[in-house]
């Protein structure tokens, strides 16, 4: 056997953490639906689903429907446009 292994090495960390009012709240809410678990336990449940969770991602729909362009009306010139649609005098 030698010396050096390859493996994960699992190092517990102690740290201060500043939790806001509404977190606190809602971290003690979730330990009052479970009783057996820690305010530890909970919080590192917490960390772990939310390190693991995908980003959001923003759903955009678009909704067409046709504009039923008139016949004859070219879109190649819009001065000439203009004038068909708003009249001559449309300055």
């Amino acid at each position: 056997m030698s010396d050096f292994s390859c493996g994960i090495i699992a190092v517990a960390m102690r740290t201060t953490l500043t939790i806001d009012d509404d977190v606190a709240f809602g971290l003690r809410k979730l330990q009052e639906k479970d009783h057996d678990k820690s305010f530890k336990e909970i919080v590192n449940e917490v960390l772990r689903r939310g390190l693991g969770a995908p980003k959001p991602k923003k759903k955009v729909k678009v909704k067409t429907f046709s504009m039923g362009l008139r016949e004859g009306i070219s879109l190649d010139n819009i001065e000439e446009l203009l004038d068909q649609v708003e009249g001559p005098f449309r300055r």
